[in-house]
């Protein structure tokens, strides 16, 4: 079993991350299991513009797309900004659209057997409305998005210390990671071995 975190932040390497800190909880649930768990930090790529899987002029985006066909489950890390995901997985969301249209000779997405989750952290609420809007894209893609397959980390409202510079709120947020985790990889192993049925389209 293979999960792949995408860590959203805006910070490049070796900046601390807050969003892959809380991102490891469940990273060290999973490994705990035998899963075999990547993070990858996309700020560090150059993930190009676009809705296609490559872009070409060096993209980066091709290596990230076979990570995330290579694995059982998927996580998507963000931090909040101006009240929304980051605009790194905004653009991570608009590159994996080219999904739509590589669907197999049964019209199946080659998303549909994996599972995807969702951590966020900000000095903001808005935690709630940033998994709602990371998640209906997944859902569209063809990612199954188990009950309770997310956490999240603020000390709102108003600016504050940053998940790694507090103790404040880990319990209930990195107790909800785990359970995360748990339950994203429970409805993975459910997945494992399964074919979707056939789907149908039109014009």
């Amino acid at each position: 079993m293979r999960a792949l975190v995408l860590n959203c932040t805006l910070k490049p390497s070796p900046e601390t991350s807050s969003t892959e800190a809380l991102a490891r909880v469940l990273m060290a649930e999973w490994e705990e299991e035998g899963v075999e768990a990547e993070l990858v930090r996309l700020v560090d790529l150059d993930i190009k513009p676009g809705v296609k899987s490559d872009m070409g002029g060096g993209d980066d985006w091709p290596k990230v797309r076979e990570k995330i066909l290579a694995a059982d489950i998927l996580l998507m890390a963000t931090p909040t900004w101006m009240g929304q995901m980051s605009s790194v997985c905004q653009r991570a969301l608009e590159r994996m659209d080219a999904l739509f249209g590589e669907t197999d000779d049964q019209g199946r997405s080659p998303a549909m057997g994996k599972v995807a989750g969702v951590v966020v952290t900000g000095n903001e609420d808005g935690a709630h409305h940033i998994v709602a809007t990371v998640c209906q894209p997944l859902i569209d893609l063809g990612f199954t998005v188990p009950g309770q397959s997310w956490t999240y980390w603020h000390l709102g409202p108003g600016p504050g210390p940053d998940y790694v510079d507090t103790q404040q709120a880990h319990d209930y947020s990195d107790r909800v990671g785990r359970n995360a985790a748990r339950n994203l990889l429970f409805i993975a192993n459910l997945l494992s071995g399964r074919t979707f049925p056939p789907q149908e389209s039109g014009g």
